[in-house]
């Protein structure tokens, strides 16, 4: 199989898995949608389980590649690290799909947790507490205290941009356009916060 070819497969596959999640996409579907036989998939894959994480080894390369640049950026480590938020953040709003596929793999991934043999997000979570690590105000924690700080970034960032639709049906489009005006200035604050409070 080509890389273009494997290419439109992930995309095709990436889209149903966030639409319906793992447990709600079956080979025959996703087969279907690329105009192939339930055969030739599992030719190319194997299992669906391999097709979806082939889907979440993509998604984690981009998000280590954009990190990467980041830990790159060694002039002002407290500023390379409030960019890569807002550039998550950025990313995530123009894909939508992407991060609901990482929202339903934390939320949805109960029976295949204890079994999983492979999580291909923990080198990038792993990394990106070692970013936190580069910041003045926040090298001096643990590991674990580094972690609760990005993953709350994180989790603030996706809870906002899935929500949405919700929240334009209580509040109406003028006022969704305004807390998208106001989320990225407030997202900084956090990052600022987050930094002061651990400081002290």
């Amino acid at each position: 199989m080509s890389r273009d070819t494997r290419e439109v497969f992930l995309e095709e596959a990436e889209k149903l898995f966030a639409e319906r999640g793992f447990y709600g996409v079956s080979i025959a579907a996703i087969a279907d949608q690329l105009g192939l036989t339930k055969q030739a998939l599992l030719h190319h894959f194997g299992t669906k389980e391999k097709l979806y994480g082939a889907v979440l080894q993509r998604i984690s390369d981009d998000h280590s590649a954009r990190l990467s640049a980041a830990m790159d950026d060694t002039s002002d480590p407290e500023q390379a690290f409030r960019d890569y938020f807002k550039t998550v953040y950025q990313e995530s709003r123009a894909n939508l799909p992407r991060g609901l596929i990482l929202m339903r793999e934390l939320l949805d991934n109960k029976r295949r947790a204890d079994s999983a043999g492979t999580w291909y997000l923990k080198s990038y979570l792993e990394n990106l507490t070692e970013l936190a690590a580069r910041v003045p105000g926040l090298s001096h924690l643990t590991f674990s205290r580094r972690f609760t700080v990005v993953y709350q970034l994180l989790g603030a960032i996706n809870y906002f941009l899935f929500s949405e639709p919700t929240l334009r049906g209580i509040f109406g489009a003028d006022q969704i356009e305004a807390f998208e005006t106001d989320f990225p200035s407030q997202l900084d604050a956090l990052i600022e916060g987050a930094v002061k409070i651990a400081h002290h």
